[in-house]
């Protein structure tokens, strides 16, 4: 179901409260979860609380990241990928992430108005959330929201990239899985694919396939992916078809994935990609913290001290930054 816990859901919540409520997203309670990734948003005082309550049951969801320019269709074929996971009995979660505003939250979640197919079904909750707003941007607030959507007990977590450019990268980043998205007819579509994600993409997929120059596109992104260098028993990127909009192709994007998780397992990959993402993670707190620290013992007038003294050539920056961490 779509959540759209306001911000009156989500204040008064104490430490006391949090077991309590994170128990209840346990038993499947849709605005439990969302209330918990409320926290998350509005970087609530109780957020260490929630966090250190999660953690025994976090780690089992597979977390799948989609996409792709504008146009080649993310939120059919979202929505056609949900309706084949729970044709195969797993909870789906979907997080929407825009990397680029913290005002489009809004527009986010009326985008996934489209996939109203799954609004009423209580195996799947959907989720938008805007990012920038945060010192850490994605890398500090989606990973704990994925955490939330992960102990609540969803098997499958899929993470929607809204924005384009670096954020395709970034999103790549959250995932266990990642899909690229592309669609003929909307220029070159090797042109698209140029832009870093001949790098992040686990499962590629040509959605549109009953366009012209579908076919075309297949065969070009292929060429490029056998000319890319890859390590003896790397992963080898399915490139594949699909029309989203009536469930063609779905199953195969489907079974690829299953197989991409069956080797990440296998080749220990998994854990490895786990790591370091829990790694950036774990800086991004820590960098947010420090932010927090300076701003609460007045730093903002000593950095200015500082800078200036660096401009007129009395310092420089990295005696600057050391008297700053001071």
């Amino acid at each position: 179901m779509t959540d759209r816990t306001h911000q009156g859901g989500r204040r008064g919540i104490t430490a006391a409260a949090v077991p309590d409520l994170v128990a209840r997203a346990r038993d499947g309670d849709a605005r439990s979860v969302g209330r918990l990734v409320s926290l998350v948003e509005d970087e609530s005082p109780v957020l260490r609380d929630v966090m250190a309550a999660l953690t025994p049951y976090a780690g089992r969801a597979r977390i799948v990241g989609l996409t792709g320019a504008p146009g080649v269709g993310k939120s059919t074929s979202t929505n056609a990928l949900v309706g084949e996971l729970r044709r195969r009995d797993l909870r789906v979660a979907v997080l929407a992430v825009d990397p680029s505003s913290p005002f489009s939250g809004g527009a986010l979640l009326g985008d996934r108005i489209r996939m109203s197919d799954h609004v009423l079904d209580p195996g799947v909750f959907i989720r938008s959330m805007a990012a920038r707003g945060h010192l850490g941007g994605l890398s500090w607030a989606a990973p704990q929201a994925l955490r939330v959507l992960d102990a609540a007990g969803y098997d499958v977590v899929l993470v929607e990239t809204v924005g384009v450019g670096q954020s395709e990268v970034e999103v790549a980043g959250l995932a266990d899985s990642t899909v690229v998205l592309l669609a003929p007819g909307m220029g070159d579509g090797i042109q698209a694919a140029k832009a870093g994600i001949l790098e992040i993409g686990d499962v590629y997929v040509v959605n549109k396939a009953d366009r012209e120059g579908a076919d075309k596109v297949r065969r070009d992104l292929r060429s490029m992916l056998r000319l890319a260098e890859r390590a003896e028993g790397a992963w080898k990127p399915p490139v594949l078809k699909t029309a989203a909009s009536t469930g063609e192709g779905v199953a195969e994007v489907v079974d690829a994935l299953e197989e991409h998780h069956a080797f990440l397992l296998e080749s220990g990959e998994l854990e490895r990609r786990r790591v370091r993402r829990s790694r950036e993670e774990i800086e991004a707190i820590a960098l947010t913290a420090l932010r927090t620290r300076w701003a609460s013992v007045g730093s903002g007038d000593r950095l200015d001290e500082l800078a200036a003294a660096v401009v007129a050539g009395e310092s420089d920056p990295y005696t600057a930054a050391d008297a700053l961490l001071a």
